[in-house]
């Protein structure tokens, strides 16, 4: 009898298969997804059938989390040895296939599992990256609700748009109306909005065929349709994907307001209903007044309070970011006390399903940023162990909502770097999560209060990539020259060479001497010895 690795690439001969160390169901998965075009497709089938002949159903969590596990592989002609993720190592075909399986099955996917491996496919440093799987990470970043700076902007590439672009315009000809969406045709659209809509039906179809008699495929006539009802409605897409939480600009630049002037009829009830939709959903507006008093009731004692978390916080899952921002203004988070706060999180933590990533992003934005920037003295302990129970199990919408904007606001005092530094600290973070802060770090401009932060990190020895450790040292050397007097650099200096003196490469010493130069602290003879260590 085969076994289930008899087909697998590289089964036979000296090299096996990248997931040849990989469980039986995620090896038949991967086998699947090697198939071609049809890969996906079979995966899904794969999946089933691994479900009707009574295995444990699939777990996705142990397949994400070795996608993301580090092996060394020999890399070049030289044969020099490179750490490298399996998602990495995968043949191309079976990177794209199994994007867009993920696709696919996302509801059921873990998200902090799925973030790492978005965040590894997009650091993929190949001289010619895929456009297709470029594509498909940007729209399951979008989907999770966490996408990059370029919000709103095409997944496509800029090749893939003149590409397409130019597709469109060749297929213009002929009578099939496709066209770039950027360069519309203004007679067509004078003659179309004059037309009544019965009449303009009428006239798509007997337009749908070509001069030589053949239709047009029923997915271009789609496409031309969607495109007319873009053409015809761009305030409603623009401000219902602003409503969703998706990348379109803010309200105050949609041209709404401009069409209340009367530019369309139609313009004024349109934008009615557009504002409706912005509102809570009815589920949650009935249920305000009970989560106002469950507030209420906190502020007043926790005494009669149950563990569980109230079922009217199941409503939270209802809501798009948008919303969520709108709730949490009319039940005024910002102004709970740090005892409300504690047991509020309390419920959060426990509710199941986990909230999405974007709506524990406006709740982290709520609850802690306001409050944090305002401290003047340090944060009381209630404070504390809300923020680090939350960071523990929502850690990229802290990293996202409260690091970064405290770390560069303009009032950041010693109370919020203490706070932060208790936060970095933590026993309750895991390992990935002191790896996904340093990376959020290691993109700021440094300055005093990043150092302190940086260094009680480090002090927790991270495990990181010798891609992200260069990155460090870079920036740790650079800064060398501005930061002679300063305690704080010289503490993370002294730390990254005592913790870490076995990542530090012989150019990076050199790069640490001369930083170490011209420092005036009183640590100066201390870096000096720690540096000759490194030398020994």
């Amino acid at each position: 009898m085969a076994t289930p690795d008899a087909g697998l690439p590289g089964a036979e001969g000296s090299e096996q298969a990248p997931w040849a160390q990989l469980e039986a169901p995620a090896r038949l998965l991967l086998q699947a997804l090697q198939a071609g075009p049809e890969g996906a497709r079979r995966g899904l089938g794969v999946l089933r059938a691994l479900g009707r002949r009574g295995w444990e159903p699939f777990d996705w969590g142990r397949l994400l989390e070795a996608l993301c596990r580090e092996e060394p592989v020999v890399q070049g002609p030289d044969g020099r040895l490179e750490l490298k993720p399996l998602l990495l190592r995968l043949p191309q075909i079976c990177q794209r296939n199994l994007m867009s399986l993920l696709m696919a099955v996302r509801p059921s996917l873990p998200e902090s599992g799925l973030l790492s491996v978005l965040q590894i496919a997009q650091q993929d440093l190949a001289p010619d990256p895929d456009a297709w799987l470029r594509a498909l990470g940007e729209l399951l970043r979008r989907d999770l609700g966490v996408g990059t700076s370029m919000e709103g902007a095409s997944p496509l590439s800029k090749k893939c748009q003149r590409q397409l672009q130019s597709l469109c315009r060749g297929l213009g000809p002929g009578g099939r109306r496709l066209k770039s969406p950027q360069s519309p045709d203004p007679e067509e659209e004078d003659n179309r909005d004059s037309q009544q809509p019965g009449k303009r039906r009428k006239e798509s179809e007997e337009e749908a065929a070509s001069p030589e008699g053949k239709r047009v495929p029923k997915r271009f006539r789609c496409w031309e349709e969607e495109e007319e009802d873009e053409e015809e409605r761009p305030e409603h897409k623009s401000l219902e994907s602003l409503a969703d939480g998706g990348g379109a600009s803010p309200i105050k630049d949609q041209p709404v307001m401009g069409a209340k002037t009367g530019q369309d009829g139609s313009s004024l009830e349109d934008a009615k209903g557009l504002a409706e939709s912005l509102e809570l959903p009815k589920a949650i507006q009935d249920q305000l007044p009970r989560l106002q008093q469950l507030l209420k009731t906190l502020e007043e004692g926790l005494e009669g309070l149950e563990d569980a978390p109230p079922v009217e916080l199941q409503l939270l899952h209802e809501c798009s970011p948008s919303q969520m921002d709108l709730l949490c203004t009319q039940l005024q988070l910002p102004q709970l006390s740090d005892l409300g706060l504690l047991q509020l999180c309390t419920w959060l933590l426990a509710l199941s399903p986990d909230l999405s990533l974007s709506n524990a992003t406006v709740l982290t934005r709520s609850l802690f940023l306001g409050r944090i920037l305002s401290l003047t003295s340090s944060a009381s302990r209630l404070l504390t162990t809300a923020l680090t129970s939350f960071c523990a199990k929502y850690t990229y919408p802290v990293c996202r909502a409260l690091l970064d904007p405290v770390l560069q606001a303009q009032g950041t005092g010693p109370a919020q770097t203490e706070l932060l530094c208790c936060l970095v600290k933590a026993e309750s973070l895991e390992p990935d999560a002191q790896v996904l802060m340093l990376g959020q770090i290691l993109e700021l401009p440094w300055k005093e209060e990043i150092f302190l932060v940086l260094q009680s990190l480090l002090e927790r020895q991270v495990e990181m990539t010798p891609e992200k450790f260069s990155v460090l040292m870079e920036k740790l050397c650079k800064k060398g020259l501005a930061a002679t007097t300063s305690m704080a650099y010289a503490k993370l200096m002294l730390t990254v060479m005592t913790k870490y003196q076995a990542n530090i490469t012989e150019t990076q010493r050199l790069g640490l001497a001369m930083a170490l130069e011209p420092n005036t602290t009183f640590l100066r003879k201390s870096l000096q010895a720690a540096l000759k260590h490194l030398g020994s």
